[in-house]
């Protein structure tokens, strides 16, 4: 459990880092944010985005907790990549795959962050992902995450929703799901 809420205060404060990030790169009109300029500052895939307010302050985050632990995004990133490295090795793998909810867009923001970061060893694949949208959509008929992990008969609570560490573990219990489904099926041998 403490590892857990350490990973959860990990997330929370990058994406804390990355909302003041963008405070500084752009102004906001009319509740967007909106950027000043694509050569103020790389955030790349991101370039000339368009962001709602709304949609950084909905989590709940208090970026001005006094409580809260704030990190540089590179010394968060070295130290994910480097449990996830641990791992890798230990499998025997080459590369570890992200599983994530519309993890494409994941992929690119982490590859990206490894980019601004001078991380050259990135324990991810560039390219791969299992994507669990996707995968719900395949196994189930349904994309959104909610929706999906009820398809499954997967416990979801709504009001827990959007929290990184209650969406990620959702987003795991959803791939096994899927995976133990496929599994399943070729027990059949259909």
């Amino acid at each position: 459990m403490v590892d857990e809420k350490i990973k959860s205060m990990k997330l929370y404060n990058f994406i804390d880092r990355i909302f003041n990030e963008l405070k500084e790169l752009g102004k906001f009109e009319n509740g967007n944010l909106s950027i000043k300029s694509s050569e103020t500052k790389d955030i790349s895939p991101f370039a000339e985005a368009i962001i709602d307010k709304s949609a950084l302050e909905f989590t709940g985050i208090n970026i001005y907790d006094p409580e809260r632990i704030s990190q540089l995004e590179s010394t968060a990133f070295t130290e994910i990549f480097s449990s996830i490295s641990a791992e890798v090795k230990s499998t025997g793998c080459k590369r570890a795959i992200l599983v994530g909810h519309n993890a494409h867009f994941d992929l690119a923001f982490v590859n990206s962050a490894a980019a601004r970061c001078k991380i050259k060893k990135n324990p991810l694949h560039p390219f791969s992902c299992f994507d669990t949208a996707t995968l719900g959509g395949l196994a189930y008929g349904q994309t959104v995450l909610a929706k999906a992990c009820s398809a499954a008969g997967i416990h979801f609570e709504t009001e827990n929703a959007h929290n990184a560490l209650y969406d990620a573990t959702k987003t795991a219990e959803l791939f096994c799901s899927v995976v133990n489904l496929w599994n399943g099926f070729a027990e059949l041998n259909l």
